[in-house]
């Protein structure tokens, strides 16, 4: 079986390099534009925003809520997937109403450098955990953890898309993405098809896998209500793609991207699911799956894992490379874009050997981390608040970072002398009701900061505050679609 994935993994660079084109100017390489400057088309857009987003970790994680909490955690994780849906609002306001080309351009335009360093602090560490992650899930697949068919095999992954992904940055992303999502669902389709045919499938088992009272993949399902308004925000790589392609072709790639996407997660938490109610005492998923499906079918599975994995590392690496060059000043240029990618390769490495192994705790970190920009998009995004002081954007800052490690500290067993700071506190036992209560928290106060940065604003003699910065004015252009 080995062989069979080490050739696939072989099948999948040399495809990849042979759909990949050289990017020789810094418009294919971190725009994503033909040799002729022409824009992505829908399908090529949309395709890639999915492969983005149900990567590797993606896939492995929603089935295993499925297994441990059944259908309500799948539809926790699945409804992360809104985040398309807030994804493409944040987009159309960013760019289509208020005139920005980037992210950083808005943020440094409301709050200045700093608020800027602060973005980019959060967005690296994504993208960092989002090399990291993909490579785990890899490694798992080939072998157990320090094993040599597990260094190999991550080994291999690793430096074929690094290379592919220096030979063309965003262009060559976009054209693989819509190879490798091809592909995916192909494999996906066939999963699918022997899950709803298996002997001990059943619908009504399933929609019962979930009692309110027992599962904590409800109080989940309100964490991803909580943190899905500003998660899209935070990932570099669904952003980029917002600011590529005209108005209506960028939209409806969001709209597309969302239910393609919330279908596929959903679809392998099915599986978890269909594992968790069948599963013998003692059995992993895998080896319930393997039990109930047959090994042909796992090594679908697996495969549709490989492919995600591939497709989100080179996706993440044109991100890394653009926020490391275009969005903190260095010479835009593609040698310096090749450099970028190489290091943050080289950091997924280091935190992939040196970091935790559990998947989905970078993600509900991340997330919580990310709220911080709530505010900033109820207050000055959605609002078009331009008179926020910039401390309150600090203090959302720091509360959601503190809120971040401490959910941190908490999942993964760390407090110090105890097993947890808030269980004696507030009489709370499971991680996922704490993430609920530290995720409310840190919206409530962001939003408090701002409320307050508003108030005292206005006590302000008037042309006495220097600390919010003025506006922009908006790009016309931008908001007839002409951009």
């Amino acid at each position: 079986m080995d062989l069979i994935f080490y050739s696939a993994l072989g099948v999948l660079a040399v495809a990849s390099f042979a759909f990949a084109p050289r990017a020789v100017d810094a418009d294919g390489f971190f725009r994503g534009q033909s040799g002729a400057g022409a824009a992505p088309s829908l399908l090529t857009l949309t395709f890639s925003q999915v492969t983005t987003w149900i990567f590797a970790r993606s896939l492995l994680t929603a089935a295993i809520l499925g297994y441990y909490y059944g259908i309500a955690g799948g539809l926790a994780y699945t409804a992360y997937y809104l985040s398309f849906f807030t994804g493409r609002a944040i987009i159309r306001s960013i760019r289509f109403r208020h005139g920005f080309d980037s992210v950083q351009d808005f943020l440094r335009d409301r709050f200045g450098t700093g608020g800027v360093g602060c973005y980019n602090v959060v967005v690296g560490v994504r993208l960092l955990s989002e090399v990291f992650a993909n490579l785990l899930v890899i490694g798992i697949i080939f072998g157990e953890t320090g094993t040599l068919a597990y260094g190999i095999a991550i080994t291999m992954l690793a430096m074929a898309t690094l290379a592919y992904s220096m030979l063309g940055g965003l262009r060559a992303s976009l054209k693989t993405d819509v190879f490798q999502m091809t592909a995916f669902l192909a494999v996906f389709g066939v999963v699918i098809v022997v899950l709803f045919t298996a002997d001990q499938w059943s619908w009504a088992s399933t929609l019962a896998s979930s009692p309110m009272e027992a599962s904590p993949g409800w109080i989940l399902l309100a964490v991803a209500g909580l943190q899905i308004w500003s998660y899209p925000l935070h990932d570099p790589v669904m952003m980029d793609r917002g600011f590529i392609a005209d108005r209506d072709t960028t939209l409806n790639s969001f709209t597309h991207a969302g239910w393609i996407s919330m279908v596929c997660i959903l679809g392998f938490s099915l599986l978890g699911v269909f594992a968790g109610l069948n599963a013998i005492d003692g059995e992993t998923m895998q080896v319930a799956l393997a039990r109930l499906l047959g090994p042909t079918t796992m090594i679908f599975i697996n495969l549709a894992l490989i492919i995600s994995a591939v497709s989100t590392l080179d996706s993440t690496l044109s991100s890394a490379s653009k926020l490391s060059v275009s969005h903190m000043g260095l010479d835009t240029t593609v040698k310096n874009g090749r450099i970028a990618m190489a290091i943050f390769m080289a950091g997924g490495l280091l935190f992939l050997f040196g970091g935790t192994k559990d998947l989905f705790s970078a993600v509900a970190v991340s997330g919580t981390a990310s709220m911080y920009l709530v505010p900033v998009i109820f207050f000055s995004l959605w609002l078009g608040r331009t008179d926020i002081p910039a401390w309150s954007y600090y203090l959302s800052f720091i509360t959601a970072l503190a809120g971040a490690v401490l959910y941190y500290v908490e999942s993964s067993g760390m407090a110090s002398g105890m097993d947890s700071y808030m269980t004696p506190l507030l009489g709370m036992e499971h991680k996922y009701t704490k993430l609920l209560v530290i995720s409310g928290a840190v919206m409530v106060l962001g939003n408090a900061y701002f409320a307050l940065g508003l108030l005292w604003h206005r006590t302000q003699p008037q042309g006495s505050d220097n600390t919010a910065i003025p506006a922009k004015a908006g790009i016309q252009k931008c908001r007839d679609g002409k951009n």
